[in-house]
Formats: C-alpha cells, sequence, structure tokens
C-alpha cells in the first residue's frame, strides 16, 4: 500500500484492510471487485489487482492452506507485483536476509554518499545505485535488517529530497556530495 501512497493515506486503512483480508487465503477467496473496494482511494490499482494473483498463486486459488512467501529475493520477484524492492524489503524484514532494497529514498542517499554524478532516472544510474547498495550491505542479514531500516530513515528524514541536513547527517564525514570538514565544522 505504501508504494507510490503516502503514509497518512494508507495507515487507516492498513488496518481496515486486515480486518477484511487477514490472511492471504482471504483475499485469494474474495471476488477481484472485492479486494479492489477495499483498496479504494489509494489508487495505483495494479497493486491490488497483483495481490489478489498472487494470493491466488500461493494459496492454489484459495483452497489450500497459505504457504510461506520464499525468502530469497529471487524467487520472490517471480510473483506477480513483486520487484526488486519489495522482494529485497521482504527478505530484509520478514525474513532477516542479506537482501539490498534501494527505494526513492535509498536511492537519494547512495547517489549523495557515493556517486555524485549518477543519474538515478537513468538505467545505468539505477544499476550503480543497486550495485552499491548490494557493496555496502552487512555480512548477516540481522544487521542487514537495521542497515536497510536505517538508511530509508535516512532518507526520509535526513537526506531528503528538498534539503539535505548535512549537519545533522551520521554519514556526512564520509558523503561525496556533503560540504567538506573544515576545522571541524561542516561549511
Amino acid at each position: 500500500m505504501l508504494q507510490q501512497t503516502q503514509v497518512s493515506r494508507v495507515v487507516t486503512r492498513y488496518g481496515e484492510f486486515l480486518e477484511q483480508f487477514p490472511t492471504l487465503a482471504h483475499v485469494a477467496r474474495a471476488k477481484p471487485a472485492r479486494v479492489m473496494e477495499a483498496w479504494e482511494g489509494l489508487g495505483y490499482y495494479a497493486r491490488a489487482r497483483n495481490l489478489h494473483r498472487l494470493a491466488r498463486q500461493v494459496t492454489d486459488d484459495g483452497r489450500a492452506p497459505e504457504r510461506q512467501l520464499p525468502a530469497d529475493p529471487l524467487e520472490l520477484v517471480e510473483l506477480p507485483g513483486i520487484g526488486a524492492y519489495t522482494a529485497g524489503a521482504v527478505a530484509s524484514f520478514a525474513y532477516l536476509r542479506r537482501a539490498a532494497l534501494v527505494d526513492t529514498n535509498v536511492a537519494r542517499v547512495l547517489k549523495r554518499v557515493f556517486a555524485p554524478a549518477a543519474k538515478l532516472k537513468t538505467t545505468k544510474g539505477q544499476r550503480t545505485v543497486w550495485e552499491i547498495a548490494e557493496l555496502i550491505l552487512p555480512r548477516t542479514g540481522a544487521a542487514t535488517w537495521t542497515h536497510n531500516q536505517a538508511l530509508m530513515e535516512l532518507g526520509a528524514l535526513v537526506c531528503t529530497a528538498r534539503v539535505a541536513h548535512c549537519t545533522r547527517c551520521p554519514v556526512a564525514s564520509l558523503c561525496r556530495s556533503a560540504p567538506k570538514l573544515r576545522t571541524g565544522t561542516l561549511t
């Protein structure tokens, strides 16, 4: 629900959605129109259609008990509606797997810190930030969970799209885009 939708719009809807559909089996057994109706107001309705398709796939059309979603990002991206970011997020946050994820905020942080010349709107620029994300992953899945969460928060709260708050940034001394340290202060 949060993909391309503000948290404030999702907060109440998420709970309501889970009340109607507490498991993927419930989603799978529902008519697509009912899932779409529950999704109303969140936009990007392909996400609801893909969720329904995914639920049907992992529950054998709602007849079988749902199996656990795969923990491997390469298997997750084979499911309807799951892209590289979502696969990395599910593997990292749900299964504590060592998996990279790059959303808009993470891409901005990685670009500013490591590759200021990267053009994020190009395939090459996206490939660059994904490669960096993979390279800087911690060695363990548990540490990766914290690392990925920290990158997302850094981009959302400190290294924002409008203002890079370099004086508050914990990685400013490493950042290729931050003002250089001079006499102990950022200038």
